[in-house]
C-alpha cells in the first residue's frame, strides 16, 4: 500500500492505493490519525485501493470515531468497487459519509459553517 497526503480546500486528503491489509493498515491508520492530531478535517481517497480487509476497515472506523470526538469532518471519497463491496458487507456504507469525488464533497454545503 502506498499513500500520499495533500491539503486542499481546508481538508487533508489521504490518498491510499493498493492493498490495505493487515501488514499495511497500520501505515494508513497512522497517516489518518496524524492528520486528525493536527486538527485537520480529513478525506480518505480510496479510488486506487484494490483490496481492503478488516484491519483496513478498522483504521477507517478509528479515524471516523476520533474525528467525531474532535468535531472534525471525516469522509471517504472515490471509493473503489473493491473497497465499497467490503464496506457494504459490513454495512459501513451507511455509517461513513461517502462521496464520489473531491468535487462532490466540496459541492456539498459545508457542515462546519
Amino acid at each position: 500500500m502506498g499513500y500520499k497526503i495533500e491539503e486542499t480546500a481546508g481538508f487533508a486528503i489521504v490518498h491510499l492505493e493498493g492493498d490495505v491489509d493487515l501488514s499495511r493498515s497500520p501505515t494508513a491508520r497512522q497517516a489518518i490519525l496524524d492528520c486528525l492530531q493536527e486538527r485537520q478535517h480529513v478525506l480518505v481517497d480510496l479510488t486506487a485501493v484494490t483490496y481492503i480487509d478488516s484491519s483496513g476497515v478498522a483504521s477507517l472506523v478509528e479515524g471516523f470515531q476520533v474525528s467525531r470526538r474532535m468535531s472534525l469532518d471525516f469522509a471517504l471519497i472515490g471509493v473503489s468497487d473493491a473497497a465499497m463491496s467490503v464496506l457494504q458487507l459490513a454495512r459501513l456504507d451507511q455509517v461513513f459519509p461517502i462521496f464520489a469525488s473531491l468535487d462532490a464533497r466540496l459541492a456539498q454545503t459545508d457542515p462546519r459553517t
